[in-house]
């Protein structure tokens, strides 16, 4: 049987929206990880696309690049949060409901 041909995936471009249901603990821990992710703070851990790793050939080949090396993903620069949610408070004051975002003073980096 013939081998299919492989494709071309172009380069990712332009902004990313990651729209999230809901703005309780789970999605303000994901826009918080982001975040801290972009400022230098934290790794990606637990972040497939960010840290995982794919194997190219034979397991002997050793070739295992990261995936985000390998697809022309967007980066996580680019990704632009929206969320919906039916109480009325902004992503930061959720985040500071939910334990996730520090209480002190809102971080005048982060576009909350």
């Amino acid at each position: 049987m013939p081998q299919p041909a492989g494709r071309d995936i172009a380069p990712a471009k332009g902004k990313l929206g990651v729209m999230l249901v809901g703005l309780g603990a789970v999605s303000t821990t994901f826009i918080a990880g982001v975040e801290n992710v972009r400022c230098g703070s934290g790794l990606p851990i637990g972040s497939l696309t960010q840290m995982g790793t794919i194997r190219l050939g034979k397991r002997t080949e050793k070739r295992a690049p990261k995936i985000r090396e390998f697809v022309p993903l967007a980066r996580l620069t680019d990704l632009v949060f929206a969320a919906w949610d039916p109480f009325p408070d902004d992503a930061y004051t959720a985040a500071k409901k939910a334990g996730v975002a520090p209480s002190r003073r809102r971080p005048a980096s982060i576009a909350w």
